[in-house]
């Protein structure tokens, strides 16, 4: 089967980084500009979720990224072409065994608090990410195996890791390791997640106020002179205030959108369709690279430890019928933990690995032992159920996902595996997801690189260590291909040691992919500027009112 096409490559003054594919799977769909950009105004955004915690150090969230993007800048900047660029870094270098990059910083940031950025800076907010008081769940793994860091001058440091880690700069692009003032890190250390007044960096905005799940407001920085090269807009924001608003209903951001109450908004899909048929709405679409949305089997414990009943899971469920009728052709089908448009990792040989026979996934239950059924028509094995226990947090479910977890376990139902889901609140929940206590657990992940499967799959990194290990995978040569993977800056070698890891996860029935997430919002024609990142999080300092 042919493969997509591999990444691209660009040479930095050590022939060694790798510069990353674009993103975009089809096009950037209504990011045109119309007319000469207007200053002033606030514009608000309606997301379809909201968080417990604003510290990007700390949060996995990938709203925490689009929020605070605003409001932390990063050492550089991953364009939606997926091209690096400077930011507080001026320029780089890397050792040739990918373990030490030295970087040259800006001498001109300033903090929102007035502190000045500086080497020192980039040094405390690496190890307040690396700090076990953290309580790191994305941002400690995202920075891999860093060993320390030397300030070498005023503007020059020196970030070591104990292993190759060709995936760093695309991780420094990330708001999840972007730079705090070191003065709030200290002065506010057990109010960061509060957000606010508690968030202070350099970025284009402010952060002026955050209601816990209602709302977070920003201002614009007057100051801000150090746009990323990349970037399509320079200098300050044209707005003076931008919102942020937490609408989890589908039809009450929906309606907000077309009411005019909102500027723009993060669609559900069943929208889709009636946004592109409203002349004064334009939709912008994009495929997220990273993690596709999928279900990890727990290999640990219970009945999951037997990969002939993970298998037979995977087997019950017709996916292809299910997000078909779900989603109406507004998101592709998943073949993979990774997501097709991840640049140097996908291969589409691993599309149709996975196939639904719910014959064969009856034999495999009955060779396991489960041959017998109770009343309901469950599987039965020593007198106890086939019961498999699924956490979610029913605020932050979306993009049908409750539907889609429904017609799951009516799949598996026929089968006899009793799907369980089991709704908890958040304490609980991340209590669960560290202690390995489920049985099946849903992610989707975005991140522009494939090292998002180190994430899931070294064995070191389980959720208990900051990890996304949730199907709790211990294998040296998974490890292995992983860390090839991580310390080769050749893409269609990368890919090579990727597409194993996918094919092994697949093959070993450690996950069931579901669908390919797609960023969708809407956005009044009123609005100009609005764009993508490499990881299609929206963009919001270069958006602008009209006056039409």
């Amino acid at each position: 089967m042919p493969r997509r096409p591999a990444a691209t490559t660009a040479a930095t003054a050590t022939a060694l980084l790798v510069s990353l594919t674009a993103c975009g799977g089809g096009g950037e769909q209504g990011e045109g500009k119309s007319g000469e950009p207007v200053r002033g105004g606030t514009f608000t955004y309606a997301a379809a979720v909201g968080t417990s915690c604003l510290d990007p150090h700390t949060s996995p969230g990938d709203i925490t990224a689009v929020v605070q993007r605003n409001v932390f800048d990063s050492l550089v900047q991953l364009d939606g072409d997926g091209k690096l660029h400077p930011w507080l870094a001026t320029s780089w270098t890397v050792s040739k065994d990918a373990r030490t990059y030295t970087f040259e910083l800006r001498d001109d940031v300033t903090f929102h608090d007035g502190t000045p950025f500086d080497a020192a800076a980039v040094k405390a907010n690496l190890e307040h990410i690396k700090a076990p008081a953290t309580k790191s769940l994305y941002a400690s793994a995202l920075l891999g195996p860093y060993s320390g860091s030397k300030v070498l001058g005023k503007h020059r440091i020196e970030i070591a890791f104990s292993e190759p880690n060709i995936p760093f700069l695309q991780a420094a692009s990330t708001p999840y390791l972007g730079i705090a003032s070191p003065a709030s890190l200290t002065k506010f250390k057990d109010q960061l997640c509060a957000g606010g007044k508690y968030s202070v960096g350099t970025g284009p905005f402010r952060s002026v106020r955050y209601v816990k799940n209602d709302r977070a407001e920003f201002a614009r920085n007057d100051d801000y002179a150090w746009s990323p090269a990349g970037a399509k807009h320079q200098g300050p924001p044209l707005l003076d205030k931008l919102i942020v608003r937490f609408l989890p209903e589908d039809s009450v951001r929906s309606g907000a959108l077309t009411s005019g109450q909102v500027d723009a908004a993060a669609l559900p899909v069943t929208s889709a369709k009636a946004v592109q048929r409203d002349s004064s709405l334009r939709l912008n679409r994009r495929q997220a690279p990273g993690a596709s949305y999928s279900l990890y089997l727990n290999t640990d414990r219970g009945p999951l430890r037997d990969e002939r009943v993970r298998r037979a899971f995977q087997q019950s469920v017709d996916v292809g019928a299910l997000i078909k009728s779900i989603y109406r052709g507004e998101y592709e089908r998943a073949w993979s933990p990774l997501g097709p448009t991840t640049p140097a990792a996908y291969d589409d040989a691993i599309e149709g690995a996975i196939s639904h026979d719910p014959a064969a996934a009856a034999q495999l239950l009955d060779e396991a032992g489960w041959s017998k059924k109770d009343a309901q028509g469950y599987r039965v094995k020593d007198g106890e159920r086939l019961s498999l226990h699924w956490p979610f947090i029913g605020a932050l479910v979306r993009d049908q996902r409750d539907v889609l977890g429904e017609a799951v376990q009516a799949e598996l139902k026929k089968n006899g595996i009793d799907l369980v889901r089991d709704p908890v609140e958040t304490g609980a929940y991340f209590e669960r997801y560290g202690k390995g206590d489920y049985d099946v657990w849903d992610n989707a992940w975005v991140r522009a690189d494939p090292a998002i499967l180190a994430g899931f799959y070294l064995s070191t990194n389980l959720p208990s260590s900051g990890g996304q290990n949730v199907s709790r995978t211990r294998d040296k040569q998974v490890d292995a291909w992983l860390r090839a993977g991580a310390a080769e800056s050749r893409p269609a070698e990368r890919e090579k040691s990727y597409a194993k890891v996918e094919r092994w996860a697949v093959d070993h029935a450690t996950v069931l992919p579901l669908y390919v997430p797609v960023t969708t919002i809407g956005v009044s024609r009123k609005a100009d500027g609005l764009t993508f990142d490499a990881n299609a999080w929206p963009q919001f300092a270069g958006v602008w009112k009209t006056t039409r």
